[in-house]
């Protein structure tokens, strides 16, 4: 099975590289890339081809589509001639529908829909895949197959996607953006931001980690860590004053909100 990947920036490298590391031969992948300079990067490090986009969709039984948004009109109008029924087309374009995709190419190409997030530049990405309508088991198994290279991967009807990139699309900005709060809190009371920066981020992955291993609901561990009276319950107190809980549900629902109307047209 010959895999192309069309566009090659920051997530279309990520699962190249996770193709490579889980086993793809370099003989089976294709990649596209107008500047050549970059081709020239991706030959030297990967040993991949690089061609241009009509001919990795001649060639390849997988089609990646791994741009922007606002290029994907013109990327399929691009590519429509080479495309062929019952060829698989894999989107991890942001508010692309599947029926978008598949109106712009020949009728019976199967298309899945992927809303990815960026930890899959370190193979613990989490994904969520959607069916088109002309997709069968075997295209979902191969999207599935293709996408696992980087992290987890969930099925769900493509009515959520919008949610989904609400909660994992953008979930990382979320964690970033406290992770700088509380490094600048730590500054803030006296400590160097080096030491500060390394206190956050190993509780970070330790308590991420306690989470997916134990399978624990997460109030259960927080209560753990909260004894009655002590300094964690003064800080959540502080928290559930300020509704930060609240906000957070405010903030994913604008995320969502966002997803669906770049899904109906609007401008990015």
């Amino acid at each position: 099975m010959t895999v192309a990947i069309l566009g090659v920036g920051v997530m279309g490298e990520a699962l190249l590289s996770g193709l490579v590391q889980a086993g793809r031969q370099v003989s089976e992948l294709l990649v596209t890339d107008r500047r050549p300079d970059r081709a020239a990067e991706l030959t030297e490090r990967y040993g991949v081809e690089v061609v241009t986009n009509a001919t990795a969709v001649k060639r390849a039984d997988t089609v990646v589509l791994v741009v922007k948004p606002q290029d994907m009109g013109s990327l399929l109008d691009e590519v429509a001639d080479a495309a062929r029924p019952g060829q698989l087309f894999v989107s991890l374009a942001a508010g692309i529908t599947t029926s978008f995709i598949e109106s712009r190419l020949p009728d019976g190409v199967a298309v899945v829909r992927v809303m990815p997030n960026t930890p899959a530049l370190v193979d613990e990405g989490m994904a969520a895949i959607s069916a088109g309508s002309h997709c069968d088991e075997a295209h979902l198994r191969e999207a599935e197959e293709l996408i696992r290279s980087t992290g987890k991967v969930l099925r769900v009807p493509e009515k959520q996607q919008d949610a989904v990139t609400a909660i994992s699309g953008s979930g990382p900005a979320y964690v970033f953006y406290v992770v700088e709060a509380m490094i600048e809190a730590g500054v803030h009371m006296g400590l160097p931001r080096s030491t500060a920066t390394e206190l956050v981020v190993q509780t970070l992955v330790g308590s991420a980690k306690l989470l997916r291993d134990t399978g624990e609901h997460p109030t259960v561990l927080r209560e753990r860590v909260t004894s009655p009276g002590g300094t964690t319950a003064a800080a959540l107190r502080l928290l559930e004053e300020g509704r930060v809980r609240a906000d957070f549900l405010a903030a994913m629902e604008a995320a969502r909100d966002r997803s669906r109307a770049l899904s109906s047209g609007e401008p990015v």
